[in-house]
């Protein structure tokens, strides 16, 4: 045991939940609720690495309120801030100078939005994070776990936070204090997409064995206040098409909710081909669209953001338990990735989880797996959704029109019941190709009113990180980065990251080029980790509460 593991102080909980998002809150709030309805006790302690709840979140967002509705069945009388109901859909076909708006007659039920909500994530899990306080959970934000224990047989038995006051070097600052660890009879793992530890869960318990590679998407967004005259409150716009290439995977989405506010993004699949492709680029050019431009004349910009989405689908979601604890939301993939839609769905699988392990901890000798979760989840409306989204994701890799035409007879035929499912061979980080097959993408320079440059929108996502501490985009091999990312695809971290991380540095004559981590730009969207050529980055929790403080995303 190490000097610092020897000094660290423990709490004991029945049940511990790292992340504070949908999936988390919601069971946080399960677990209390079943308690009560059985007049016991059960501790809970959620932890959060941003600095408040919400700070992190960031989604569209399209809410489905079925899994709302069942959590917390008054929430409308609560006061909760869900008020914009979706007034008419517009699916978009676009190409350079137009665009075609698809009939909705003709569109899968998946792009069809009766009944469901605008809202800010960010904000629905501030108010989620109330109830549950209100309930007797305990929530700490600014405080990351970075760490799993085990206990002799392998079982999880708790994570520990990550220490403060480490210098840059390793070295401990004057402000230094050691991780505390939380042990719990189960832990649950609510990280999101990419999840630190739950990827170091998948590896050590070999979860994804059986599952199909899983797939991501990057997703960028600005929240606009605009003209009012141009707002139209409930009118949610999807396109695909123009700016990307046919054999790219991506498309828009632009929902207008209350107060003249527009949640504008752009989701660009990270299977693509083309080193020279830069994400955030392609958004800002796609605002530059004749159909998409004059919606914002005269707005102001007021956030941004970026975050990988999970769009694996059904094929690749992993074993959701394993001794001790179980992955919940999108640390395990529970997004519907053509509906753009994940919240209702981890809010789902966290209420599954909640009432796996909350029998179990009624039971004289509780069981060190909870395999009454996966099996509510197999018989579950989740289970059902996903399955039936599941081709989804290995058609759009046939290319945009092929794809689109093959999903649509898929769901519209088929009700997404084909007797046959198809699957995804190659992870992400694998597609990309050398830069000798194709050319540089020539980009617009940003005009400062409707297109920014990366830094600038940078200073709209109220990103901070302690300056003085290790750099946590760690590189396995030092060497890759220009040895071979630098040499065969001309460093494509310097384009698939939003927030301007990796910069490639060279003396005056052009001379010694190095790779840069700007490290305190970081926004936690994980995309390094999720398509560097040789998986050479890992993503590793910064110290806690850093990173971006989103409002209302």
């Amino acid at each position: 045991m190490s000097d610092t593991e020897a000094v660290r102080e423990s709490m004991e909980y029945d049940v511990v939940i790292v992340g504070a998002g949908p999936s988390g809150l919601a069971a946080a709030i399960r677990m209390k609720q079943l308690a009560a309805e059985k007049e016991t006790e059960v501790s809970v302690c959620v932890l959060e690495k941003g600095s408040e709840v919400g700070s992190h979140i960031l989604s569209g967002a399209v809410l489905d309120p079925r899994a709302l509705n069942e959590l917390l069945p008054d929430w409308k009388e609560q006061g909760a801030p869900v008020t914009t109901e979706v007034t008419e859909d517009r699916f978009m076909m676009l190409s350079e100078k137009g665009g075609l708006k698809v009939p909705n007659l003709f569109l899968p039920g998946c792009f069809k939005n009766h009944g469901n909500y605008i809202i800010s994530l960010g904000n629905l899990c501030r108010w989620l994070g109330e109830q549950a306080e209100a309930m007797g959970v305990e929530i700490y934000p600014g405080f990351a776990a970075a760490e799993v224990l085990y206990d002799d047989s392998g079982k999880v038995y708790g994570v520990a936070t990550g220490d403060l006051g480490v210098g840059r070097e390793g070295e401990h600052t004057a402000n230094y204090q050691p991780g505390m660890e939380l042990h719990a009879k189960y832990t649950f793992f609510a990280e999101g997409c990419r999840g630190n530890l739950g990827k170091q869960l998948a590896a050590k318990f070999g979860l994804r064995d059986d599952a199909d590679p899983p797939s991501y998407g990057i997703g960028l967004k600005e929240l606009w206040e605009i003209d009012p005259a141009k707002h139209k409150p409930g009118l949610v716009v999807h396109s695909a098409g123009w700016p990307l290439d046919p054999s790219t995977y991506g498309g828009s989405f632009m929902y207008h909710f209350e107060d003249n506010l527009v949640s504008l993004g752009f989701v660009v699949g990270l299977d693509y081909q083309n080193p020279y492709l830069d994400p955030y680029r392609e958004f800002q050019r796609f605002k530059t669209h004749p159909k998409v431009a004059p919606f914002f004349e005269g707005g102001k910009r007021i956030a941004y953001g970026a975050r990988a989405i999970y769009a694996g689908g059904h094929q690749a979601l992993p074993k959701l338990a394993f001794p001790g604890g179980c992955l919940i939301g999108d640390d395990a993939g529970m997004l519907n990735a053509p509906r753009i839609k994940g919240t209702h769905t981890s809010m789902k699988s966290g209420m599954l989880a909640a009432e796996a392990a909350f029998a179990a901890l009624q039971a004289e000798a509780p069981a060190a797996e909870l395999s009454a979760y996966p099996e509510a989840f197999a018989k579950s409306w989740v289970n059902d959704e996903l399955y039936r989204a599941r081709n989804f994701k290995p058609l759009m890799k046939k290319g945009l029109r092929t794809g689109a035409f093959l999903f649509g007879i898929d769901q519209n035929l088929f009700r997404g019941k084909a007797p046959w499912t198809l699957h995804v061979t190659k992870p992400d980080n694998e597609a990309i190709k050398p830069k000798d097959q194709f050319e540089p993408i020539d980009y617009p320079k940003p005009d400062g009113k409707l297109t920014f440059d990366r830094l600038t929108n940078l200073s709209f996502s109220n990103t901070n990180h302690e300056e003085n501490q290790p750099v946590h985009l760690v590189l396995k091999d030092p060497h890759i980065a220009i040895d071979y990312n630098l040499a065969k695809f001309d460093a494509p971290e310097q384009r698939y990251c939003p927030a301007g991380v990796y910069e490639i540095l060279r003396d005056d004559d052009g001379s010694n080029p190095r790779l840069q981590i700007n490290a305190q730009n970081c926004v936690h969207c994980k995309t390094c980790d999720i398509k560097d050529p040789k998986q050479n980055i890992n993503w590793v929790p910064p110290e806690g509460g850093g990173g971006p403080n989103y409002p209302n995303m």
